[in-house]
Order: C-alpha cells, then structure tokens, then sequence
C-alpha cells in the first residue's frame, strides 16, 4: 500500500458513519449480548483461544453480528476472507475457496470466511460451501436477520453453530452513546454537547434496540444544530424527533403510564372493543414496548376474560406468542393484533378464573378432604402396606366411565365434605352455553 492509499483509508476513517467509527475492535468493547458473549461462556472461550468452529449469528438488526465477526478477524491468526451475499455470487465463492486451499497448502492456515446476509445465497450457492466446511478448509461465519433454521441450507446448519443476539436493552443503547458522545478519536468527543435527558430517552426508545439507529440519530442531531454563543450543541427533543423522524409519546416503562396503557390494553379486551384494544396496542409497539409483554398478557386475558366461551382464543394467543419469538418485530406486531383483536372479539367468560380462585381459597382455609377410596391409585405399593384396599368391593368401586352411554356415570368425586359444592360455574356465552347444557344434562341423571 501506497502512501496514497494510505491517506485515502485514514480520510474514509474519519469520513465514515459514527456507527462504523464507534464499531469495538476487541471483546473487552463489545456491548450487549451477554448470553452468549459473556466471559466463560462458549463463544468467548472459542474467539479467547481462536478456536472458533463455523457459526451463524442470527438476530435483528444492530445487534452487533458483523461486529462480532470482525472482532474475531483481529483476534485471530487464521486467514480472514469476507463476502457480502447480496453482492457476491459463485464466482465469488469460488475464487475464496481457491485461495484458501492455496493458504492451507501452503501454510497449514485454514481461513475463516465471513457470509454477510447469508440467507441471501441461493440454495446453490450455500451448496458450494459445503463440501469446504464439511473437510475444514473453510471456518464459516454467517450473520443473518432471519430465521436460519428456515433461510440456510440444512447440511450448513447441522454442521454450524447458531447463536441468536437479542436487541439491545436501554442501558446498552446508553453506554454506546456516552461512549460516542465523550470519544475524541472515533467518536463526536471533539463537540460540546449537552443533550436532554427526555431526548436522550426518546433516541434510546426509538432505536428499538438497534445501536445503528441510536448512534445515526445521534450523529445527525450534532452535525445539524448550531451551536449557541457559548459553542455548545443543544440536543433538545425537537431535534432527536427530527432527526429520527419519530415522535416522542408520554410511555415510561417502569412509571405510571406503562402499567396505565396496559391496563388500558387489557380492559379493552375484556370489554370487547377492537378499536379501542388496536389502539392500545399501537401506542406500546411505537413507544418500544417488550412484545413478549404484550403477548403475555393477552394470553392471560384469553385465558381469565374468554376461558371456555371461546377455547380458541388461548389457542391463537398461545401462538401469536411463538410467532414473536421466531420472526421478531417489526412484523410481529400482525400477530400481536390478530390474537389481541380476536380476544376483544371473543364470547367472554371468567367461570374456570372464578373457579380455580375458590377451590384455592377453601384450600388456604384448611378446608382438607381425603381421596376417597376407589379413586386412589389401586397399584400402589402404600395401599397395599397399609391394607387400605380390604375388599374386592372396594376395588370394585370405582366406575369406569367408558363403560356407560355417553362416557358418563354418575359418581362421587369429591371428598366426603365437600359434596354438593360447585367451583365452575359456566355461563351461556359462547362455546361454553354448550359446556353447560352437557354439564346440566349429565347432573339430571
């Protein structure tokens, strides 16, 4: 290299985005994710001692996947090769394995190769990988924003590693922008900035985990606002809304206001009000609101305010839950509204709530009963010892339901006290009216 390219590489340094300036070059840097990134735990001890086996970083956005693989290009002695699948191709494959079949030949170096966006290769181009992951001339590192176990080809999967980085939480969005506020070198040191705590609030909520937009919403608001008389930068919240192009709303997480709107959220379910329960809804997606919070709660009130009248709802609840987990946000807010809309929309009964709530409190009142006898386990071993079986009679007890019309005999099954007392008590809404004609039907016997 030249000293021409040379200058050239330092001026594109200094000119590149504040989000690639502040990037950590080792371990000891590195922000967030500390599941799987933590010290002790595999992937540290694997990148500590460059013995890292091919991986797959899959996660949203921002999280620090490419981050993480060229931490892992300086800290290791093998060859580091890079592609980016959404400008390569074959030819570009081949060439890399070509050279690192020269390096290994050569120098006994295997190479590391770095696949950018690795979902975006075709099924033939992650099959020309294989056979070179498979014998070890290649180390892969892939990073994906989609769900590997769906996007990349499964004999590069079952011979990989895959590690899922969460979206940074707030106080990670908080140290990497004090860390790029006070920088000299990489980062906006060189100002005098004094930022608002309701905008640094609002840029730290707006990111949604992603430090890319915190730090470019940060950059942006410095190099576009004069300083005042005295050379400071103001960054109010007019200039982070700006910036970001994303208004700030009244929502603290941990404050009056979050337990408000869900409040809000649920009780628009319960009283069956769509529009009113999207509206709720809208208003924790755009503040940053946890989704696997929301999806909870709606499938508690699935579960309380629906119960039986419509068991389909905790069914669609229960899912809308796993589809947050396998395709993330933005896009998990369509099942979010789905499950959340068809609770508000759903017949309501809370009998199984009511239910369960006295059968505890006779409980917690030491209202104890005995099992009576020809409901006991008839093999057990103590029932034996203690002779509480003495009869054939008493085995014969028991009636076995399927042996009767309709898979039903009368038969006490509550301990002798409490007979006669009735815990669930279902309504005539929905599915349940139907619960209840059976229920009343089998009792005239």
């Amino acid at each position: 290299m030249d000293l021409f390219q040379i200058s050239a590489e330092m001026n594109m340094k200094k000119s590149a985005p504040l989000a690639d300036r502040m990037r950590p070059n080792t371990l000891e840097e590195f922000i967030g994710q500390e599941h799987i990134i933590g010290k002790g735990k595999l992937l540290y001890r694997g990148i500590i001692a460059d013995k890292l086996s091919s991986v797959i970083f899959y996660g949203p956005p921002g999280t620090g996947k490419t981050t993480l693989a060229r931490i892992i290009a300086n800290s290791t002695k093998k060859n580091f090769e890079q592609l980016n699948a959404v400008t390569s191709g074959i030819k570009d494959i081949r060439e890399v394995i070509d050279k690192s079949k020269e390096i290994l030949g050569m120098y006994n170096k295997r190479t590391i190769l770095f696949i950018d966006e690795i979902h975006r290769f075709n099924k033939t181009q992650q099959d020309a990988l294989l056979p070179y992951v498979e014998n070890g001339t290649l180390i892969l590192i892939g990073a994906t924003t989609e769900n590997p176990f769906f996007e990349v080809n499964k004999a590069l999967i079952s011979r990989s590693m895959v590690f899922k980085l969460e979206p940074l939480n707030s106080k990670h969005i908080c140290i990497i922008l004090d860390k790029a506020i006070s920088d000299r070198n990489k980062g906006l040191g060189e100002f005098d900035i004094d930022i608002d705590e309701d905008a640094l609030e609002h840029l730290i909520i707006a990111s949604s985990g992603d430090a890319r937009i915190a730090l470019n919403g940060l950059e942006l608001g410095v190099l576009t606002t004069p300083p005042d008389l005295n050379g400071t930068i103001k960054i109010t919240l007019n200039v982070v809304e700006e910036c970001i192009q994303k208004r700030a709303i009244r929502y603290e997480k941990n404050g009056d206001e979050h337990y408000d709107i869900i409040s809000a959220f649920i009780k628009s379910m319960r009283g069956s009000d769509p529009d009113a329960t999207l509206y709720w809804l809208a208003k924790m997606i755009y503040a940053g609101e946890d989704p696997k919070f929301i999806a909870r709660r709606i499938i508690i009130c699935a579960s309380e305010d629906v119960g039986n009248a419509d068991p389909q709802a905790l069914v669609l609840a229960v899912s809308a839950f796993q589809a947050i987990n396998t395709i993330g946000m933005p896009e998990g807010r369509i099942p979010l509204a789905q499950a959340a809309v068809y609770v508000a929309c759903a017949p309501k009964s809370n009998a199984s709530y009511l239910g369960i709530d006295k059968a505890l409190e006779d409980i917690e009142k030491g209202k104890m009963g005995q099992v009576p006898v020809y409901l006991r386990d008839s093999t057990s071993k103590k029932m034996e010892e203690k002779h509480i079986l003495n009869s054939e009679k008493d085995i014969k007890d028991y009636l076995y339901p399927h042996n009767y019309a309709e898979g039903y005999t009368p038969q006490q099954y509550l301990p002798d006290e409490f007979v006669g007392v009735k815990y669930y008590n279902p309504t005539e809404n929905g599915f349940e009216k139907t619960i209840k004609e059976r229920i009343d039907k089998l009792h005239k016997k």
